[in-house]
């Protein structure tokens, strides 16, 4: 048998393997045993945690006053302040980011770079697959590392490759994992996910039968499913035809979502509010596209 057809066998055997208690919610929280599944990165949309069902301040009164940065967030809200200050990564005995102070809060943020610059570095430092060697980052006033939980819950990831995120066989079973609520809620947020990529029509299809383009359309399904405030892409468009990759692109550009992305598509980040650009660990570029595009292809091209 398949790991795909075992993995989900497997998750139910955690609390045995780590110990009785320690489940999925535990996981997710990114404390106790259950870490290590977290900094390996193949994880299921970045976390192992179920999503509640949405609140307000208004319908849970002990909620009333709470600071922005802790409120649960709400279907279409707008997006998040990343904040890095003087963060340095070090990964194997290797410098990997160095001087890093940004303020991010534009609704398109593209990062371009060479293989090896540390954009990818830069995505997994926002939702805590990375801490930093020295300085901090932060989400909405939210630790990646400290408040995993809670910053994971805005924040969707996804993977360059599909098969680091799909957990289940079947679409619809897969899109479902870490939704709570009745079951009526839960078909209605995978068919909605589902159908604003238009691929409504693979969700009884097994996995290992979609192409490698179908497979990554259901990946950022299930992150859009959550509805989070803010979607992190990495490399979204590397393993998609034209087809496929034109579709990306014209769902990225209707997400009411903040996104950010890294790509070696110069085409894709035409449209966005801001584009960076990663050399060596540092931010070498930082402007409206055709600007840092310019930059890119004079220092690279």
């Amino acid at each position: 048998m398949s790991l795909m057809h075992r993995l989900p066998d497997l998750l139910r055997r955690l609390p045995k393997a780590f110990g009785e208690g320690v489940g999925r919610t535990a996981v997710a929280g990114g404390g106790g045993g259950g870490s290590v599944l977290l900094s390996r990165g193949s994880i299921r949309h970045v976390a192992f945690y179920p999503v509640p069902p949405l609140k307000t301040a208004e319908a849970v009164p002990e909620m009333a006053g709470m600071p922005a940065a802790e409120m649960p967030c709400e279907p279409g809200s707008a997006g998040q302040t990343i904040v890095f200050s003087g963060v340095r990564l070090d990964r194997g005995g290797m410098r990997t980011l160095a001087g890093i102070d940004l303020v991010l809060g534009e609704r398109r943020i593209g990062l371009l770079g060479l293989n090896g610059s540390g954009k990818s570095s830069l995505l997994k430092l926002m939702v805590g697959l990375l801490a930093p060697t020295s300085g901090s980052v932060s989400i909405d006033g939210l630790s990646p590392m400290a408040d995993a939980a809670a910053v994971r819950r805005r924040t969707g990831f996804l993977f360059q490759s599909a098969d680091n995120q799909i957990v289940y066989p079947i679409v619809r079973e897969d899109l479902a994992f870490g939704l709570e609520g009745d079951a009526e809620a839960v078909a209605a947020a995978i068919a909605g996910a589902l159908g604003r990529l238009g691929i409504g029509t693979l969700a009884g299809r097994r996995i290992h039968e979609l192409s490698g383009g179908e497979r990554q359309l259901v990946a950022l399904a299930g992150v859009m499913a959550r509805d989070p405030r803010t979607i992190l892409f990495d490399e979204p468009t590397s393993q998609l035809d034209l087809a496929n990759r034109n579709r990306l692109c014209g769902v990225l550009d209707g997400l009411p979502q903040q996104a950010v992305v890294v790509t070696h598509d110069l085409d894709l980040v035409a449209g966005f509010d801001r584009v960076l650009v990663v050399g060596d660990g540092r931010i070498v570029a930082d402007g409206d596209p055709a600007e840092a595009v310019a930059f890119y292809r004079r220092r690279y091209g």
